[in-house]
């Protein structure tokens, strides 16, 4: 192509037409609703809380690949139906009872598994998901394929023993899917309309008489374990404080690696690609500016909170939630708010 930018000699072109953009919807996603369904992908969903753990949203986001291959419904199964089921990719969600007894549970979710007849079950290969998955598996008497780390209508395929990779050319029906094997869906809002299950028979007695949730000392859980994680990085001078915060938190402590090559917290603590990857719920970065390092050590954080008086610093820019400020002056200020919230 030549341009005369000259243009003597020449008559004028006319401009090219511009195509007229389409308005995005008024509500966000366009709502997409599958009254029938050729058939049914069933995703179970640990949602501690009523909350989408981002393992949840990527059992959903391969259910949501299942379903699409072939005109069917992703219907969520939780124990707390959560408020952004539809936003994740639910066509229809239904309660499953909170039951303590892992037995019990398994036998509920046979009973649903047995009035919805799913094409296919995921769990999320977690504590409490792949616990449950092999129980409903034993009880079918199907196989399970644990661990999956690539599912589509065409495959699916997990680590085999010697670094190879065992592949299936068709997913079997019931299946549990590894930490990161899958994006979460993000294209379209679906509908998440309830639907109601048959009502659990009466519960046998069973060999478990008494069961009881022990909650761990956020100060003794593994960083790579924690759910919220409070960091002190070079910003923060006051030790004390901090530790009075990550206990009035709840919070596991950790740390920037300055301030570990500085002895002022144990290497153990060290976030960031040199020190521990985190894939906790809540990051709360005190006085950290933000090294690339540790940036990658919390791109897997769901949520991040920063303290920082350098208002262009890159944990700024990371988090959600920013206070520009001292962090001197942020921990004794929030240790009062909390105090005077418990009295």
């Amino acid at each position: 192509r030549r341009f005369d930018l000259s243009a003597t000699g020449r008559a004028p072109v006319p401009p090219a037409p511009v195509p007229e953009a389409t308005p995005e919807p008024a509500g966000g996603p366009q709502l997409r609703a599958i009254p029938q369904p050729a058939y049914l992908v069933l995703a179970i969903a640990d949602a501690p809380a009523g909350h989408l753990s981002p393992h949840d949203r990527q059992v959903l986001g391969a259910a949501r690949l299942l379903a699409d291959a072939g005109g069917g419904a992703v219907v969520l199964l939780a124990a707390d139906i959560p408020a952004d089921a539809g936003e994740a990719g639910a066509d229809r969600v239904a309660p499953l009872p909170a039951d303590a007894d892992p037995d019990r549970r398994a036998a509920t979710l046979l009973e649903a598994i047995a009035a919805l007849q799913p094409r296919h079950v995921l769990w999320p290969e977690s504590r409490d998901g792949g616990d449950l998955a092999r129980r409903v598996a034993v009880r079918l008497g199907e196989a399970l394929f644990c661990g999956a780390e690539q599912v589509n209508a065409r495959l699916v395929s997990r680590p085999a023993r010697s670094g190879g990779v065992e592949q299936r050319r068709a997913p079997p029906r019931l299946l549990t899917l590894a930490d990161g094997a899958a994006a979460p869906h993000r294209a379209t809002r679906h509908a998440a309309q309830p639907i109601a299950l048959p009502a659990p028979a009466p519960a046998a007695s069973g060999a478990i008489l008494h069961i009881e949730e022990v909650p761990a000392d956020p100060a003794t859980v593994p960083l790579a374990e924690a759910e919220f994680v409070v960091s002190a990085g070079n910003g923060v001078t006051d030790f004390a404080a901090f530790a009075a915060l990550a206990r009035a938190l709840a919070a596991t402590p950790g740390a920037s690696r300055m301030v570990c090559d500085a002895g002022l917290m144990p290497r153990a603590a060290q976030v960031g690609a040199s020190g521990t990857v985190l894939q906790a719920r809540c990051y709360f970065a005190l006085g950290i500016a933000g090294a690339p390092q540790h940036l990658q050590g919390v791109a897997g954080c769901e949520h991040v909170v920063a303290v920082n008086t350098d208002l262009h610093a890159a944990m700024i820019e990371r988090a959600s939630l920013a206070i520009v400020a001292d962090a001197q002056a942020v921990m004794p200020a929030l240790i009062a708010l909390m105090a005077e919230g418990e009295a």
